[in-house]
């Protein structure tokens, strides 16, 4: 990459003693590449920022006169470089025959990174609620995968507690009228909500769903089963939703498989001391905070503390996890920082990363809390199917003449990557606005413009083929400005496997598509000479390469035709 060749010329003029960091300034006037690291110099020399300025300057241009258009120095100490002509064609040709694969990181230090996503009830449908966990946090696994880390993804499952007692006494009282060997996740939700109003006002049924949970947790065979059931149910009907979104995951270990773990974590943590009684229970306190984190109760019970600690501790010995990422909503920002103080203090994590990543809620399009008559959850199943249907109309309006087969498939495509594009382009700490408008605008920033963006190149493409080509015909600032955004894409990558901020790539895909739609309606393709048509479709052909690659990235995919 051109930016680590500035690294190196910039060290062999200074030294290695102090890091070398570049940007790009987004604005041709400040250069194409820029570094303020003469003004860091000088803080540590106690000299002038200009002065060493203009000595990098003069020993890079001295080191490779050819190799830059211009350099400039501007106060209080910035050096801006323009790169020459030359060294952009000769770069875009690197990139054209790394194919799909540039972009992928060459550090040669890999991770293993647990990336905790979606994290699903057992026995209850998925909601708009979980929508941006799930995709986020696929977002995040496929980059951190693409750039070489051992991403494992692990959705943590809330399939044990009380809850349990509740729909298994619900669900034995129905089965006294008829045997339910069909109930569905819906059914198994509204079997769960009615008994636990009736519950309120009956303080038998709370009884009985106390008993219930109980043999549960003694493993009572039948109990046991009905339990099995409800997670068989949940499985098979919301593979359906994560083939749809196209996510997948390493492992599904719920709360139930480190159930047996919990007596020991509690014991390990009296015994370190780190951990106390505090009347009747057992917490750890965190520091100077006046809130305890309870790890067992008074009732001897456990918590959900006490089954993260657990978890935490598999995932650094099972998975070897040099860092673990939790991708779960704002509100939980409290609990997930009491969890990371009280495992360290444990000794369980030591010099591994612990992120909590974060992100807002899905609101309607008056930025108010998404919510059905009733306050009932609102589908993503019913979400994503709407999202079909209406992209559906509007493939139908630009290309009638496609067969209903491409219809569908296209619909598809588009309506989920509207979604999920609408999501992953905004700040994931910020609260978002669902509009289905703006979502499956094929002209803004949405899905289906980068994706209609793609379909084009690939529409040229099949038009003309070529086999070889010279980049020394690639000299319109059009063309210079691509290869240069193009350059920039590892760069982003690389930002993100240490942000972990998904919007970065959705913005640089969208700038990329921009400038692809000026330099095609500026410049002619098909009808340019024949030397200048086959380099103009060579940088097609990488622009295409970069926009599918990114789009799967974010988990969207990439249509050869719309």
């Amino acid at each position: 990459m051109i930016k680590t060749k500035i690294i190196d010329l910039i060290k062999k003029t200074i030294g290695n003693d102090i890091e070398v960091e570049i940007s790009i300034p987004g604005n041709e006037q400040f250069g194409h590449y820029s570094t303020n690291v003469a003004l860091k110099l000088a803080k540590i020399r106690g000299e002038n920022p200009m002065k060493i300025a203009e000595s990098i300057k003069y020993e890079v241009l001295s080191t490779k006169p050819n190799f830059f258009e211009k350099i400039e120095i501007v106060p209080p100490g910035f050096v801006n470089f323009w790169v020459s002509e030359k060294v952009l064609q000769n770069e875009f040709e690197n990139i054209y025959k790394s194919g799909g694969k540039w972009g992928k990181s060459k550090n040669k230090i890999k991770k293993n990174i647990v990336i905790d996503y979606c994290g699903i009830n057992i026995a209850k449908p998925m909601s708009i609620g979980h929508l941006r966990s799930t995709i986020i946090g696929q977002a995040l696994y496929n980059i951190l995968k693409f750039s070489g880390h051992k991403a494992i993804g692990d959705s943590h499952l809330g399939d044990w507690g009380k809850q349990f007692g509740v729909l298994i006494a619900a669900y034995k009282e129905k089965q006294k009228d008829k045997k339910l060997k069909d109930i569905s996740l819906e059914g198994l939700m509204e079997l769960y909500v009615d008994y636990t109003a009736r519950m309120k006002n009956d303080s038998k049924l709370e009884d009985i769903a106390k008993e219930e949970v109980k043999k549960l947790q003694s493993k009572n065979k039948e109990n046991l089963k009905i339990w099995k059931k409800f997670r068989s149910i949940t499985f098979k009907e919301l593979k359906n939703i994560f083939n749809l979104l196209g996510v997948k995951f390493d492992h599904q270990l719920g709360e139930s498989f480190y159930n047996p773990m919990l007596g020991d974590i509690v014991s390990e943590a009296l015994r370190k001391k780190v951990a106390v009684k505090s009347e009747g229970a057992i917490v750890i306190f965190i520091d100077d905070d006046k809130t305890p984190f309870i790890i067992q109760k008074s009732d001897g019970a456990y918590l959900y503390a006490t089954t993260d600690i657990a978890t935490v501790k598999y995932r650094v010995n099972k998975f070897k996890a040099d860092s673990i990422l939790y991708v779960v909503g704002n509100e939980q920002t409290f609990h997930l920082s009491q969890l990371f103080n009280a495992v360290k203090k444990m000794g369980i994590i030591k010099n591994q990363e612990m992120a909590h990543i974060k992100f807002g809620l899905v609101l309607g399009e008056d930025m108010k809390k998404l919510s059905t008559r009733g306050g009932k959850h609102i589908s993503l199943e019913d979400v994503l199917k709407e999202a079909i249907i209406r992209a559906k109309k509007i493939v139908e309006e630009k290309n009638p003449k496609l067969i209903l087969k491409e219809k569908e498939k296209i619909a598809k495509i588009v309506g989920i990557g509207a979604v999920k594009y609408n999501d992953l382009s905004q700040n994931r700490q910020s609260d978002i606005a669902f509009q289905w408008d703006k979502m499956l605008n094929f002209e803004g920033n949405s899905g289906p413009y980068l994706q209609y963006t793609y379909a084009r190149l690939k529409s040229i493409l099949r038009k003309s083929g070529f086999k070889k080509f010279n980049s020394k015909y690639l000299n319109e600032k059009t063309e210079m400005d691509l290869i240069l955004k193009l350059e920039e894409f590892p760069l982003v990558i690389e930002r993100i496997t240490i942000n972990y901020f998904p919007h970065y790539l959705a913005d640089y895909l969208f700038e990329l598509a921009k400038l692809t739609n000026s330099f095609y309606q500026s410049l002619p393709v098909l009808k340019a000479e024949k030397e200048i048509k086959k380099a103009r479709l060579a940088l097609i052909k990488a622009v295409a390469n970069v926009l599918k690659t990114g789009l799967n990235l974010l988990g969207i995919e990439a249509p050869e035709k719309m």
